[in-house]
């Protein structure tokens, strides 16, 4: 079976850029044996996100939960400050399963050809790949995009996987039965991350993440988590699913340097490792990811890969590579001190917060929005940090 392009994996990545590619006329064939599922991210779909998709989910209901503020909590002192989130669609969290859902719904509404198999290798042959499916045909493509996550077999196949210094683990529980309109945060620095409370129409998704070469178990991490819980209380009464999950956690020269895309073959979303290495958010970057592969593939210009690798490190991943430097001044303590006093008592500063929240502020431009706010303390602390 031929086709001119095979994606592999239909999470919002790939399901977009097939979506996007057979509106063009484009041979597309999406192969994933589980989506749409839930996932254990916190899954904040913010208003620029929503925007790139809009097409797909016109008249389409979609359950989800408006966040009206962002609480952050230093637990050390017993101290908290809340961000009001004021845009009605500044940020709201969906079920995955329901979103990712409509996404794969429009790629195969718009002719991609949908394989619900399990790939179980990619090879190269004269003038493209074969793609090898468990208890299914053998596909053949002129090119291949890699949308399978953290662990792509794509990318191992095509270039080298994600070592554990370029990854984070993430553990945690789906509480199910309660849920809110606040997403909480916690910043950790032993080991360095922050613990979350995301709510979705029906549960809340909790959880910790650490870089996974840091040492630390996934076991002592959901130990950590389930103590939060106890002094919380913030899922009492609910029924704990636990979970745990690797996602990308790129350093800065990784987001210039780590090859996302070659000869006949390109990776989008988690798989090309586009995710925020502070908050860990990558809906966003997968979706946009997925925009600039099909403009790419049905441009007409020479060699489109290159033209896309060009343009996500450009458009992309210098902005994550400045996040990257900051990584490590955000997780210690006493900046951690800093930030909810400044949260608490300097409105220009929670509007910056909201912002990033938000994901209308890009880390371009963050220091000199910050120190616009006179919180020099803070902004000192931070940079001290991240050098």
């Amino acid at each position: 079976m031929t086709s001119d392009i095979v994606i592999v994996g239909a999470g919002p990545s790939g399901a977009w850029t097939a979506a996007l590619l057979a509106r063009q006329g484009v041979r597309v064939t999406l192969v994933d044996p589980s989506h749409p599922r839930e996932k254990p991210c916190g899954g904040g779909v913010t208003g620029r996100a929503l925007a790139l998709v809009a097409p797909a989910l016109a008249g389409r209901a979609l359950r989800n939960v408006r966040i009206r503020s962002a609480r952050f909590v230093d637990s050390r002192r017993a101290s908290f400050a809340t961000v009001r989130l004021d845009g009605s669609d500044a940020l709201s969290v969906a079920s995955r399963e329901e979103f990712d859902g409509l996404l794969l719904s429009a790629a195969v509404e718009a002719g991609a050809m949908l394989h619900r198999a399990r790939v179980v290798d990619v090879w190269r042959v004269h003038g493209g790949w074969q793609v090898r499916l468990q208890d299914g045909p053998t596909l053949t493509a002129t090119t291949i995009v890699g949308a399978d996550g953290a662990n792509s077999l794509v990318r191992r196949r095509v270039t080298a996987a994600f070592r554990r210094d370029q990854l984070s683990a993430a553990t945690g529980f789906y509480a199910r039965g309660v849920t809110s309109d606040e997403v909480v945060i916690e910043l950790v620095r032993d080991p360095p991350g922050y613990i979350w409370s995301f709510p979705r129409p029906d549960h809340l998704a909790i959880g910790i993440c650490a870089q996974a070469d840091s040492g630390v178990p996934i076991a002592a991490l959901r130990r950590v988590l389930a103590k939060w819980l106890d002094d919380t209380r913030i899922a009492a009464g609910a029924t704990l699913e636990p979970y745990s999950w690797p996602i990308p956690s790129l350093g800065a020269a990784d987001f210039l340097g780590v090859p996302i895309a070659g000869d006949g073959w390109l990776t989008v979303g988690d798989a090309a490792g586009l995710v925020d290495p502070i908050t860990r958010e990558g809906i966003y970057f997968a979706l946009e990811s997925a925009v600039m592969a099909a403009d790419a593939l049905t441009g007409a210009g020479p060699a489109p890969e290159r033209q896309y690798q060009d343009r996500v490190r450009a458009e992309i991943g210098e902005d994550l590579a400045r996040a990257a430097r900051y990584k490590h001044g955000f997780f210690r303590p006493r900046f951690t001190a800093l930030l909810v006093e400044a949260l608490r008592t300097s409105p220009g500063v929670r509007g910056v917060m909201a912002d990033l929240v938000a994901g209308t502020q890009r880390y371009e431009g963050l220091k000199w929005r910050l120190l616009k706010t006179m919180e020099l303390g803070l902004v000192w602390r931070w940079l001290a940090g991240s050098s």
